[in-house]
């Protein structure tokens, strides 16, 4: 499992690196100049040519990647073009939001999912195997952004159970924090929870006709110990994967439900930056995203060692 862990944490520089230079050089393909942007109407070429200077955007492409790369290693990652506020500050305010709202998505999904398969599985062919693919089958063609709408109609405007938008950080309650986040999360959470209901469905049945299985409850065991202890362990290790897969879509969608719950998060800051063109932010946003996913499928990986013993021989 060391190795793993060094490995996985060896592969994350150079993917940055790649990464941050994809998001540098398609930044150079807009039709428009920052300087451009910032100046608005006082397009003036002296003034044009001053805030270009100060941006530092008059200078080579590669020589600003330099300077910032140079700066990232050391934690700064630019400042903003339009507020000149640093862009590592404006994310750390942030992120507590966008984490809250992908992490209860992630673990909703992952109840409701391996839930609703096991149990689809174990009573496969009845009227809940049937119920859950057809609720599966729903859930996978709703969009995020829709289920949040229809969750604030029903659940926020009509029986006025949580609030219809904003963000209650914890320190401002437990109970107030949950209420803020209760409905985004399950917004996010009901697509990928679709999917890994079917995963671990399918999985499951495989793991459930094998032959260890059928021969355990044959001497006495009893079938839910046998399901729980051993089917379970074995049938999750595929689950484990896809839920890999999920996480980068969860990240994705929580940029978008944002928009819907009006949350102060990273997904309204990166349409701001992406609208105005603000590079410096722009390039944060995707580092720390892909900083993220990486380190989460790090952890995914080392859950899978633990299900499936012979990746930790290996």
């Amino acid at each position: 499992m060391l190795r793993l862990i060094i490995s996985r944490l060896a592969a994350l520089a150079p993917l940055l690196l790649i990464v941050s230079l994809a998001t540098f050089l398609l930044s150079a393909l807009l039709p428009e100049e920052p300087a451009a942007i910032v100046a608005g109407d006082n397009t003036d070429p002296a003034n044009l040519a001053r805030i270009s200077a100060r941006l530092g955007t008059d200078r080579p492409l590669i020589v600003r990647y330099g300077d910032w790369l140079a700066g990232a290693v050391t934690g700064d990652l630019g400042t903003s073009y339009f507020s000149s506020v640093p862009v590592g500050p404006q994310l750390a305010e942030r992120a507590g939001t966008t984490l809250s709202i992908a992490a209860g998505g992630l673990v909703l999904a992952t109840l409701f999912g391996t839930t609703a398969g096991i149990l689809a599985a174990v009573l496969r062919g009845g009227a809940v195997d049937r119920a859950v693919t057809l609720l599966t089958s729903t859930a996978m063609a709703a969009p995020p952004f829709w289920v949040g709408l229809l969750l604030v109609s029903f659940f926020a405007i009509r029986l006025g159970w949580f609030p219809p938008a904003g963000y209650v950080p914890p320190a401002g309650g437990l109970g107030a924090w949950l209420g803020s986040i209760a409905l985004p999360s399950v917004a996010l959470a009901l697509a990928p929870g679709a999917y890994l209901a079917r995963q671990t469905r399918g999985s499951m049945v495989g793991v459930l006709e094998r032959e260890y299985v059928r021969t355990a409850i044959a001497r006495g065991y009893r079938p839910g110990r046998v399901i729980l202890r051993h089917a379970v362990r074995n049938g999750l290790s595929p689950v484990v994967t896809l839920l890999g897969f999920q996480v980068t879509i969860l990240i994705g969608g929580s940029l978008v439900v944002e928009k819907v719950f009006a949350l102060p998060g990273l997904g309204s800051l990166a349409i701001e930056a992406v609208l105005r063109q603000d590079i410096p932010v722009v390039q944060g946003l995707v580092v720390t995203i892909a900083t993220a996913v990486v380190l989460v499928n790090l952890l995914l990986d080392l859950v899978y060692g633990y299900l499936n013993p012979k990746v930790r021989l290996s």
